[in-house]
């Protein structure tokens, strides 16, 4: 939080995303509540849900294009531009006499192609932060920005309930290309101010590798740290865990009604998603600060521990049990991101750096759903139980692969050192 108060340059880019990430929200649930009302309403919403989802496997080439980018601040302008024409172009569409279904499905292109230039855009924006806030500093900056979008994302979610009732579906559209215009102006007044600078803030080093030479330089650099893959594995099933722990708690839920309901099935529902919205912004704005001394791998292993926890506490089906194992693994998973992407900063070349993250980021993306579908499909066809116990087995898996890999790190740490005193 000190470094969002004392540096205006990354005050303003967090700014331009919040803004930009809460009109998204707010059209979102505006677009997903006009879809409900159509009468073959399960396949709009299912290509919404493709549109929204898709897009996020393409962060590794977003990254890729964005370290081949040379003049980063006016493409990330040009990128909120042309959101903001796109979401423009769906308010007048809203007033216009268009049908229902082809008005659904060319905002499912706008929105595809939407949160494809926000890939490219995310990419752009984290060498520009490394470079705002410096190294040392980006795990507190991010660590800021990632809490309070979870922060954000949740009180979207109720604003826009409300907005709902006083506002039309083409006055959000309208607000949300606001937000980006917003975003554009902000980001651009940065750019602006340091083009004026005796010393540019931008760098002009570009990435002039090919995609597959790039994505094997990113490897080789993050293989070179020790134990920084194995993290990268262990993060990628604790987000899976989290997604699949959701959906199984549903079903979980509906199965035990006196013990899993508080007051409502639907309002017990929005209490998850606030506890675990409130664990990963918590996790991530203040963890970075208060846990500055202990080690991304102590983490990982209490986060490995905390996943097994939440999946043994709903086998109690006493929501009070589920919902602070849940908070803490949500509050520790939010931490240890946090801390691994700031390890990641600084063992990658600046040059190469949006493409390793938008691998790292590809990698955590596919984990999840893949998990959620395999575990959902189990408890569909089998039962949930069955499903909670594959899941705990992958989770112990985790947990002893962690320990071990730690402990591998640190006797080749005492090696290394043994090695360098007798040299």
């Amino acid at each position: 939080m000190n470094i969002f108060i004392k540096n205006s340059d990354y005050r303003r880019f967090s700014l331009a995303s919040f803004l930009s990430s809460a009109g998204d929200i707010l059209f979102y649930l505006a677009f997903m509540t006009y879809a409900s009302k159509l009468k073959n309403y399960s396949l709009a919403l299912s290509l919404i849900a493709i549109s929204e989802s898709v897009p996020r496997l393409f962060e590794i080439f977003g990254g890729y294009l964005a370290d081949k980018t040379k003049k980063k601040f006016q493409n990330i302008f040009l990128a909120a531009m042309a959101r903001f024409i796109l979401y423009a172009l769906v308010g007048l569409l809203f007033i216009s006499k268009v049908s229902q279904w082809n008005l659904v499905i060319i905002i499912v292109v706008v929105n595809f192609l939407s949160d494809t230039i926000g890939s490219y855009s995310g990419g752009l924006i984290t060498p520009l932060i490394v470079d705002i806030v410096g190294k040392k500093n980006y795990g507190e900056a991010a660590g800021f920005t990632s809490g309070v979008s979870q922060v954000i994302s949740m009180s979207a979610q109720f604003v826009g309930s409300a907005l709902l009732l006083v506002m039309s579906y083409s006055s959000l559209a309208f607000v949300n290309a606001a937000t980006f215009l917003l975003a554009g102006i902000l980001f651009a007044s940065v750019g602006l101010k340091h083009q004026k600078g005796e010393k540019p803030l931008e760098r002009k080093e570009v990435n002039e590798q090919g995609f597959f030479e790039t994505m094997k330089s990113s490897f080789i650099q993050v293989k070179k740290q020790q134990g920084l893959l194995t993290i990268v594995l262990v993060m990628a099933l604790l987000n899976g865990s989290l997604m699949t722990i959701e959906p199984l708690n549903t079903i979980v839920m509906a199965a035990h009604r006196s013990t899993m309901i508080i007051g409502t099935y639907s309002f017990t529902l929005a209490v998850f998603g606030v506890v675990s919205g409130a664990g990963l912004a918590l996790g991530s704005i203040f963890g970075p600060q208060l846990l500055k001394k202990v080690s991304v791998f102590a983490l990982a292993i209490t986060a490995s521990g905390l996943s097994v926890a939440a999946t043994l506490a709903l086998f109690t089906a006493n929501i009070y049990v589920v919902l602070v194992t849940f908070f803490l693994l949500a509050a520790t998973v939010g931490v240890t991101s946090i801390k691994l992407e700031q390890w990641l900063v600084t063992a990658v070349e600046h040059r190469i750096l949006a493409s390793t993250a938008g691998l790292l980021n590809t990698i955590l993306t596919v984990a999840g759903p893949a998990l959620t579908t395999l575990m959902t499909t189990v408890s569909g066809t089998i039962g949930v139980n069955l499903a909670l116990v594959l899941l705990l087995i992958i989770e112990a898996v985790t947990l002893i692969t962690t320990v071990v890999a730690v402990i591998k790190v640190k006797k080749n740490e005492i090696s290394e050192t043994g090695d360098k005193i007798l040299a």
